[in-house]
């Protein structure tokens, strides 16, 4: 087990001067808040050693530096994978039916909007779907008829409604 109060006083007397520094090192607070407590906690794993060396804020401020430079990498690489294949395909906004159906699949029970989500949307079949849902197959079947039948009784009325307000 770790000495606690050994690392307490540690981290109390270290954490102000290691964030000043990551925080000048990446220009970003919450980034250098990020690597200083990744750093901070590394240390805790490892307090028995690092204890007995003779700057432990050293070596934390290393590894701060380290995981800060590892994060500058990966952000770098992933700007050139941009500008190489660039930007992805926007994602059209769903239609009206999609959210019409979302709508009315909440106002269904849990269990037959599960099991319609994963007959339909996964498409697993009903064995599958009773494992699952941990259910006898039966009453999966009996989920899914009623939940169909409720859903298109929901989205008639919503017809129903908007042909009434045209």
């Amino acid at each position: 087990m770790p000495d606690v109060d050994g690392f307490d006083e540690f981290y109390q007397g270290s954490r102000q001067r290691l964030l000043g520094f990551v925080f000048v090192l990446t220009g970003n607070l919450a980034e250098a808040q990020d690597a200083v407590q990744e750093a901070y906690i590394r240390a805790w794993q490892r307090w028995s050693t690092v204890s007995g060396y003779d700057d432990p804020e050293a070596w934390v401020r290393v590894v701060a530096t380290r995981i800060a430079v590892s994060r500058w990498r990966s952000l770098r690489s992933r700007a050139r994978a941009y500008l190489r294949h660039g930007a992805t395909e926007t994602v059209p906004p769903p239609g009206t039916e999609t959210v019409e159906v979302v709508a009315a699949l909440r106002r269904l029970p849990e269990e037959q909007r599960t099991a319609l989500a994963l007959y339909y949307l996964l498409g697993m079949p009903v064995a599958e779907v009773a494992r699952e849902t941990d259910a006898p197959v039966g009453t999966v079947k009996a989920r899914l008829s009623r939940g169909r039948a409720a859903l298109a009784g929901l989205l008639a009325v919503s017809d129903l409604e908007e042909a009434a307000d045209a």
